[in-house]
């Protein structure tokens, strides 16, 4: 398959960078704080996903909905272990994935001594002889290399967690040892494997809607964001650069880049006029529109659903975290390698993992009649570097008339409000390592979020420990 920028061209033609976006927002109740933290949601109910994720997962996955809904909620649990887990191994980390239709999660670790922390924790330990920051070392060096120049015929480079190595996929084996050289790294650290891939952009307010860029192509709708009181979306940076104009799916005047990156990462946001409104939705193409709680980054070997305005829904599996990839306009680091198909008009749409928002798509290989793999630009890194927020169900959007009736559900043992001489609040963005007071005791944040009325640090250990 042909490694190329695949644009999908309007009626008119034009010079603008084209790509297809995957997943579509359309309702939004809420707005939930970005940064270098995930936003992050009480556990998935049997009731909240919606019936097209489901329906995908079935067709994808080989999962009924009943499967499907305790694996994401396995899912999600591991994700908190994990995060909380990497914070107090510290150097000896090694990485974490999950296997199997229950989704078991796997934790590393380079220190055996450290393996019953993992066990007590409810994970599987495994010793392995490299940390992730070993490893990650290795792979920044190559994306030094590729970032001055894209390297040749060698399509993608990752840290796979599982082998404990890190991988170079290159046309030939000369290539890949080319690569190396260059970027001056430790071999005995990597495997060069032979690889016919030749990933291309996807080019062609709802998550998964399509917009066109100055009338010369088209992409899709990422996640609804804000910046303060300015509503837009997120998308792909390929789809076009800081002043590009966008139409709505419906051809009306919709919005501007503010924004834009590529290559080096893939993201961007457009700040949208009055006649758009952002939904914390995802378009589900006729299957039920799905609901954004969160961003709370999945781990590897976790199910992720992407909706784009050509293929629709298609679900597969998280296979690589921070991931590079050569496309023809250059090197991206920094991307999340999936097995879910994506076709040309589907690139800057919506990646998600049950409610939790994960990132918009970047490009790919292959297509949805023969299978392929796809590249997603991680949501949270995008949010952060634009200063925006991720629109959610769980804030109403405007100041409400009349104060909520019922009382947080999940979790529901605490008040929403803190106790005399606390320090913390809910709607305060905790980053992992904070630590907080609260009912006379001091807590560590054990994974980035917005803190909701709720979830105190007593009522979810997810996310706080007691020190």
């Amino acid at each position: 398959m042909e490694r190329t920028t695949l644009r999908r061209r309007a009626l008119v033609a034009g010079t603008a960078t084209v790509a297809v976006g995957a997943l579509a927002l359309a309702g939004l109740t809420g707005v939930a704080s970005a940064g270098p933290a995930a936003t992050t949601a009480p556990p998935v109910s049997a009731d909240s996903l919606s019936p097209g994720l489901l329906a995908a997962m079935e067709r994808d996955l080989g999962l009924d909905a009943d499967d499907a809904r305790s694996r994401i909620a396995n899912e999600y649990r591991a994700a908190a272990v994990a995060a909380g887990l990497e914070k107090s191994l510290g150097a000896s980390y090694a990485g974490a994935r999950v296997s199997g239709a229950k989704a078991a999660l796997t934790v590393a670790t380079t220190d055996a001594s450290q393996t019953a922390r993992i066990t007590e924790a409810g994970a599987k330990a495994e010793v392995v002889g490299h940390s992730l920051d070993r490893l990650e070392g290795v792979k920044e060096a190559l994306d030094k290399v590729a970032l001055r120049k894209a390297p040749k015929d060698v399509p993608v480079w990752y840290v796979d967690v599982e082998a404990n190595r890190v991988v170079v996929n290159a046309a030939s084996t000369a290539a890949g040892t080319a690569f190396l050289k260059a970027a001056g790294v430790d071999s005995a650290l990597v495997t060069v494997a032979r690889s016919a891939e030749k990933p291309r952009t996807f080019a062609d307010l709802r998550g998964g809607d399509a917009y066109y860029m100055n009338g010369s192509g088209r992409c899709s709708i990422g996640f609804s964001v804000k910046r303060g009181t300015q509503n837009g979306f997120a998308t792909a940076g390929h789809c076009g650069r800081v002043g590009t104009t966008t139409n709505g799916f419906n051809q009306q005047a919709q919005g501007t880049f503010q924004g834009s990156t590529f290559p080096g990462r893939d993201y961007a946001w457009v700040a949208t006029n009055a006649n758009w409104t952002p939904r914390p939705t995802v378009n589900g193409y006729g299957r039920g529109d799905v609901t954004v709680a969160g961003s709370t980054a999945a781990v590897v070997g976790a199910s992720v659903c992407r909706s784009g305005s050509t293929t629709g829904w298609h679900c597969g599996t998280i296979q690589q975290l921070n991931t590079s990839v050569t496309y023809p306009e250059g090197t991206i680091s920094g991307v999340t390698r999936t097995s879910v198909c994506a076709e040309p008009g589907d690139s800057g749409g919506s990646y998600i993992s049950g409610n939790q928002a994960q990132g918009v798509t970047s490009g790919g290989s292959g297509n949805c009649s023969s299978g392929g793999t796809t590249y997603f630009q991680p949501l949270n890194p995008l949010l952060q570097a634009y200063g925006l927020t991720l629109v959610t169900s769980g804030t109403p959007t405007d100041p409400p008339t009349t104060p909520p009736t019922d009382p947080p559900t999940d979790p529901p043992t605490d008040p929403p409000t803190d106790p005399p001489g606390g320090t913390w609040a809910a709607g305060t963005a905790y980053a992992a390592g904070a630590t907080v007071t609260y009912g006379g005791a001091t807590y560590r944040c054990l994974q980035a979020h917005t803190a909701q009325p709720g979830w105190t640090p007593a009522a979810v250990p997810a996310l706080w420990q007691r020190i």
